[in-house]
């Protein structure tokens, strides 16, 4: 345990590791009994490691297992898993003490479903018939009834998850930006993102050592803070291990964007006054919900993601890629119609670390290998304010004149606030970076660890590079040749 951050985490690993052994021994299979075995190795009794009995920890288990070894319901991202959404406080709001029993008795005469009842001089929430809306708490005049909020609830800035008369939760899609901050702070495991491991090794089981086609890596700059007792060469050794073509580092599709963004900003600041960056799916998915009328202000630069992976398709008609990083949303941004085919599949940093122990990898006797030559700054884009410093050095450089003023949006909360600003035109910059996630792509949801280190790691990894021209980075692709652009198709999870 002492490599996860809690349990739930922790039992997420278990899952895929299972999954991911049985598959490279040859003996995992699709059906129920299969199922029930990986339950059963994982929570093998007498005693119940987490819940009540293992009875219950086991069919929890197995619905994790179905959500690795099947498709969810319209290929949905974020799921809820009933068994486990049952622990949680289910009396959101409770009258306190300070219920002076007015006259008034605004609460009852608010409340939409008759919950509320006056008993001895004093109101009384029948939590039966109680819907959660809150209108009670917000015309007390004495502050008199509180509220508890579920975690799931509490993460969630955007009100995606909401909860339903059995008081289970659940995700409203049509709100839901896919951030993953549910899944990170549910302390239950009950929400949880789709695996795509079975997928992965499939594809690279199926290419036949590579000779049928070629199973590339694209791997996120945040991987320098998930393993820091080993050389990141040797992480890089280990991906190749098993069974990718080749590894690549994302930071060079970060160079690419940097590039673009900044041509892209000196084109079109004028006519726009402010732009924002593009390279968080969660972010831009948030401004496509909320705020449609500013879409022509996002950069129409694609994510470095797909940057680099068309890259790589140009350059090798048979290539397959699969995404590694720790982030949910890049699940869902391969997806979006004006971007299928770029990326085949995603893995999160949890799964990977999975992964390599199911196949028994260890990190620390592999030689290093490189996994290309990106720029100090296009490694940065891993945390808050590096795309925006990335983009000023591409000013620098080129002589562009147009001033950049920038902020830097450090996890939702901060974006939707600035895009209220802007919303008011009161944005106090012309250059807006969106991250959805606290300390950007280092506090990832599917992260193996949040803490402040991770940045300090980073932007140790980005003083190692060979260069600092992010030019230098994207040498051997033609950008011109490189469809860097996006329609913004929006479309349904």
């Amino acid at each position: 345990m002492k490599e996860f951050e809690s349990n739930v985490q922790y039992i997420k690993y278990l899952v895929i590791k299972e999954v991911a052994q049985r598959f490279f021994h040859g003996t995992l299979d699709k059906s129920i009994n299969s199922y029930r075995e990986i339950a059963e190795a994982i929570i093998p009794g007498p005693k119940a490691m987490f819940r009540c009995c293992i009875y219950k920890e086991r069919h929890i288990i197995e619905e994790r297992v179905h959500l690795v070894l099947e498709p969810t319901k319209d290929n949905r991202i974020i799921n809820v898993l009933s068994s486990a959404c049952d622990e949680c406080p289910i009396d959101r709001f409770v009258v306190t003490e300070a219920c002076r029993g007015c006259l008034g008795h605004k609460c009852q005469e608010v409340c939409p479903r008759n919950a509320i009842t006056i008993v001895n001089h004093r109101s009384y929430i029948n939590q039966a018939l109680c819907i959660e809306c809150g209108r009670c708490k917000q015309v007390c005049p004495f502050n008199a009834i509180s509220e508890v909020k579920r975690p799931c609830i509490r993460s969630c800035p955007v009100g995606a998850v909401q909860i339903n008369e059995e008081k289970k939760a659940f995700i409203d899609h049509e709100k839901c930006i896919t951030c993953g901050a549910c899944v990170y702070q549910c302390p239950f495991g009950a929400i949880v993102d789709k695996s795509f491991v079975l997928n992965i090794l499939d594809l690279i089981q199926n290419s036949w050592n590579n000779t049928s086609y070629h199973v590339y890596a694209i791997v996120a700059p945040a991987i320098a803070s998930q393993f820091p007792e080993v050389k990141m060469g040797q992480v890089f050794a280990a991906i190749k291990d098993l069974g990718f073509y080749d590894v690549i580092e994302a930071a060079i599709g970060g160079d690419m964007v940097a590039v673009q963004e900044t041509k892209e900003f000196a084109e079109t600041i004028d006519e726009k006054g402010w732009k924002t960056t593009s390279c968080c799916p969660a972010f831009v998915d948030y401004i496509q919900r909320n705020y449609p009328q500013f879409m022509d202000h996002v950069s129409t630069t694609v994510s470095p993601m797909i940057a680099l992976a068309r890259a790589i398709h140009k350059k090798d008609k048979k290539a397959k890629i699969v995404f590694i990083g720790p982030c949910i949303a890049k699940k869902d941004e391969i997806k979006h119609e004006d971007l299928v085919g770029a990326v085949d599949f995603v893995l999160t940093f949890e799964e990977l670390k999975a992964m390599f122990d199911a196949k028994e990898l260890n990190l620390e006797e592999l030689e290093e290998r490189s996994a290309g030559a990106p720029s100090g700054f296009g490694r940065i884009f891993g945390r808050t304010g590096g795309v925006a410093e990335s983009v000023i050095k591409v000013a620098q450089m080129e002589g562009i004149e147009k001033e950049i003023k920038p902020i830097y949006c450090n996890g939702i909360d901060e974006c939707i606030k600035n895009m209220k600003l802007a919303s008011f035109g009161k944005l106090n910059a012309n250059f807006l970076e969106g991250m959805a996630c606290k300390n950007g792509c280092t506090g990832g949801a599917a992260s193996l660890s949040h803490d402040q280190r991770g940045i300090e790691l980073l932007n140790r990894y980005g003083k190692e590079a060979a260069t600092e021209s992010p030019f230098e980075g994207i040498a051997e692709y033609d950008l011109t040749a490189i469809n860097m652009e996006r329609r913004f198709g929006l479309q349904e999870k």
